[in-house]
């Protein structure tokens, strides 16, 4: 069965379930540094590798933006997302920003260990000064945590908040 494998489903699902699985290569880096030996069982195991075309990755990046989730999404995070979008396959992931930004593309998601998202959330960035939003675009500034940009009116931090609803 053709779908794209996030990183939990190699650290957490048997190996005969991971067959079919579509990855990035990018993964067997985050795999090596999580487990090296699940990463050397791994090399063999029926898996296909793939390297994410630019187009792919540039399509990925819309569609986090356009659900706010570009922002919290880590290198590999994207490359994951770039193969479910490029390839149109369900995408099993335990990352609720990842199945966050599939779902709202409008596909479809699988979890690895855990309940998975519940509903389907907007976000977008938030003044901690004036309190001005503003959506998130395709260039955030990316990292796990704290302020992502400037605000365009005031110049104080902005951060990744729920979209309230209007």
């Amino acid at each position: 069965m053709n779908r794209v494998l996030d990183t939990a489903a190699l650290l957490h699902w048997p190996v005969p379930e991971l067959t079919g699985g579509i990855c990035a290569y990018s993964q067997l880096d985050e795999l090596a540094s999580v487990s090296e030996t699940r990463s050397l069982l791994l090399e063999s195991a029926p898996i296909e590798w793939r390297a994410v075309p630019p187009q792919w990755l540039e399509d990925a990046k819309a569609v986090a933006s356009a659900s706010g989730d570009l922002p919290r999404l880590s290198d590999v995070d994207m490359d994951v997302l770039a193969l479910a979008v490029g390839l149109s396959l369900e995408l099993v992931t335990d990352d609720y920003r990842l199945q966050n930004a599939f779902k709202h593309h409008g596909g479809t998601v699988r979890s690895v260990n855990t309940k998975g998202a519940k509903q389907v959330w907007k976000w977008e960035l938030r003044c901690t000064g004036c309190r001005a939003t503003f959506p998130v675009p395709k260039d955030a500034k990316r990292a796990k945590r704290g302020a992502v940009g400037e605000c365009e009116r005031c110049g104080s931090p902005t951060e990744i908040k729920r979209m309230k609803k209007r």
